[in-house]
């Protein structure tokens, strides 16, 4: 294992390493993990570079670690999926329709309230973040950068403009998700990005700090997204169905 890879010591390294496994379903739950000597063997790292990482991965609840039983792959129910290194391995290994309802479900609930916060607040410096946001994605319909970068900077900044640290540390999170189910759903739609005037309309109904028509459009954006994935999910099922 390289000292340094992507940045990551080797701790990180290995965190990685092994959270992916368990995410990809190398490991499943309730499989021992190799011992702390295997590790430190097949990795070529310190044994105390292998303890930090055994410590972080049951931080993150994907691993539990007790004397006489080994190193042990926890069920999903434990696994701490608001921690953006969990979600990512999962969201890379196999993001299920079904995983990405559920976080579309949580969005909505989410996102429909932080906008209406927005609006309420008036925090001019947090809603010049949103609007430059919307610039990006209007440029984006040209040509201009990334559309899904400028996409997942657009709900992030409606987090950010809350002034609530429990939204806006929410951030990392919904990024992690958002750059998997915004591809997702734009592949669904045939489209390359994401409607800019629906995101006008949610921008427009914060700026002028209209907290109902903010809410309102934020959930009409998410309920979309979410009729998408249930009408593949409907689609799989009638697949399924007709070939029993």
């Amino acid at each position: 294992m390289d000292r340094h890879h992507n940045g990551r010591n080797l701790t990180q390294q290995l965190v990685h390493t092994l959270g992916e496994a368990i995410a990809s379903g190398r490991y499943q739950p309730g499989d021992g993990l190799p011992s702390e000597a295997s590790l430190c063997e097949e990795y070529g790292i310190s044994r105390s570079a292998t303890r930090e990482a055994i410590k972080m991965l049951t931080a993150k609840g994907l691993i539990s670690s007790r004397p006489r039983q080994g190193i042990r792959v926890q069920s999903r129910a434990r696994w701490n999926l608001f921690d953006p290194d969990v979600l990512g391995w999962i969201l890379r290994a196999s993001p299920s329709l079904e995983m990405l309802r559920e976080f579309m479900q949580l969005r909505k609930a989410i996102e429909k309230e932080a906008a209406a916060l927005a609006a309420t607040e008036q925090d001019r410096e947090g809603i010049a973040g949103i609007e430059e946001a919307l610039g990006r994605m209007k440029a984006a319909e040209s040509g201009l950068g990334d559309s899904v970068d400028a996409d997942i900077a657009f709900h992030i900044n409606i987090l950010n403009a809350t002034n609530n640290p429990f939204y806006i540390q929410l951030g990392s999170f919904i990024e992690t998700a958002l750059r998997v189910s915004i591809r997702f759903t734009n592949r669904i739609k045939g489209v390359e990005s994401a409607s800019y005037q629906n995101h006008k309309r949610l921008f427009d109904a914060i700026d002028r700090g209209d907290a109902d028509a903010a809410s309102t459009a934020s959930a009409a954006m998410q309920l979309e997204a979410l009729a998408l994935i249930e009408s593949q999910l409907d689609a799989r099922q009638a697949g399924v169905t007709a070939a029993v």
